[in-house]
C-alpha cells in the first residue's frame, strides 16, 4: 500500500494548472497500473470532517481533524499488486506528491487470525 501525506500548505500553493496536472498524472499512472495488472485500488482523502476517537479511561474521546500535532495527513492511498519491492519503489517515487511530502510504503497483514 502507498500511503500518500499532504499538508494544505502544500497543497493550497498549488495552482490549477499544477492541480490538473497532478490529476492527470493519477489517472494516467492508474491506467498503467491497470493494464500491468499491478493495480488494486486507489482513493483520494479530506480532512474535512476527519475525526480522531481515542479511549480515554474507558470514555470514547473524539476530536476533530485526522490526526493531532502532525504536519502533513493522509492525503490518499493506492493499493498495489506488485511483484517486488523495487516495483513499488519506483511507482511511489513517481507521484507528484513524492517531491514535497512523504510516500509511505507498507505491507498488509496477513495473518488469517484477523479475518472474520
Amino acid at each position: 500500500m502507498l500511503l500518500i501525506y499532504g499538508n494544505h500548505a502544500s497543497w493550497d500553493g498549488w495552482t490549477p494548472e499544477e492541480y490538473d496536472t497532478i490529476v492527470r498524472t493519477h489517472v494516467e499512472l492508474q491506467k498503467e497500473l491497470v493494464e500491468s495488472g499491478e493495480f488494486v485500488g486507489a482513493k483520494g482523502l479530506t480532512t474535512l470532517g476527519a475525526k480522531t476517537v481515542r479511549v480515554e479511561g474507558g470514555v470514547p474521546a473524539v476530536t476533530d481533524g485526522p490526526f493531532t500535532e502532525a504536519k502533513e495527513y493522509l492525503a490518499g492511498y493506492y493499493i498495489l499488486d506488485c511483484e517486488s519491492i523495487d516495483r513499488v519503489t519506483e511507482i511511489a517515487a513517481g507521484l507528484w506528491e513524492a517531491k514535497s511530502s512523504p510516500i509511505e510504503i507498507r505491507q498488509f497483514i496477513e495473518d488469517d487470525r484477523m479475518r472474520f
